[in-house]
């Protein structure tokens, strides 16, 4: 019998979560497969499947399910996803992305921020983004429109990794969603804001479905390809000379994207993971 698990976050009820577990269901269907949904917890080591839809991001979950059966997406790929320097550590120089300053590890919240970091980062030019390294749903994602609150924002935030990057004039409050499946770029979606320099559905955006072009499906097929992604939403930014990646998500939901687009990403999904196993 064909068996396939999808590992879901332990403390998860978002319904983007759920509406997406229960569209691969139905696409496993057809195709003969059984799926089982497991919350994230201590006994991983007893799971039993061919392979694992991992829909959390917990590093250490993922490496242990890994070595048991085949991840999608795999253990590293996750990793990489997760943590926004590492996917721009990954990629710089095989895609083109905004300008990047990484934060500095700090331990005590008492001390004096680096005068060389802030001078790094005002050469960005104001307004500048600061992200959250780990974070999701655009809601560690914040604009700093001076000096004086990217001061207040990194003493905010010097105890957790960050970064700073570029603002994007051309593409503030708007950019465009694609989904990749097996390497392939099977749609995209505009999403904008008139009120937010942050386009995400979850923050009120407006979306819409968007013709995906040859420089986009290249773009992204490419970042795909190079982080060893099987599935992922690519985030872009429309740059004053061209397109723009600005995040990975490799576990994207797509209850919004299937409306707007017509796409069946689930059966999408569930057609490239049967084909890898089977």
């Amino acid at each position: 019998m064909k068996q396939g698990v999808i590992l879901i976050n332990a403390y998860s009820n978002h319904p983007g979560e759920m509406h997406r577990v229960k569209r691969l269901k139905e696409a496993f269907l057809p195709l003969g497969v059984t799926i089982t949904v497991i919350p994230n917890g201590p006994n991983l080591r007893e799971i039993e499947g061919d392979f694992c839809i991992f829909l959390d991001k917990d590093r250490y979950a993922a490496q242990t399910l890994e070595k048991k059966m085949r991840l999608f997406d795999r253990a590293e790929a996750i990793e990489v996803c997760d943590d926004k320097y590492l996917t721009y550590l990954s990629l710089e120089g095989v895609v083109p992305m905004p300008k990047t300053v990484p934060s500095l590890l700090c331990y005590t919240p008492d001390s004096p921020l680096s005068e060389e970091l802030l001078d790094s980062v005002k050469k960005l030019g104001f307004p500048v983004v600061v992200k959250e390294s780990f974070g999701s749903l655009g809601r560690q994602v914040y604009l700093a429109k001076d000096e004086g609150e990217l001061v207040s924002l990194s003493r905010e935030l010097r105890l957790k990794p960050h970064l700073y990057q570029e603002f994007i004039r051309e593409s503030a409050g708007r950019d465009l969603r694609v989904i990749v499946v097996g390497g392939k770029a099977i749609a995209a979606m505009e999403r904008s804001s008139k009120s937010d320099f942050r386009s995400n559905a979850e923050l009120g955006g407006v979306c819409r479905a968007y013709p995906l072009g040859e420089e986009e499906r290249k773009l992204c097929e490419k970042t795909a390809e190079h982080l060893k992604l099987d599935y992922c939403g690519i985030d872009l930014l429309w740059g004053r000379e061209g397109m723009l990646l600005c995040e990975v998500n490799s576990n994207a939901f797509f209850q919004k994207f299937e409306e707007v687009t017509k796409t069946d990403v689930a059966g999408e999904y569930a057609r490239h993971i049967y084909k890898e196993m089977y």
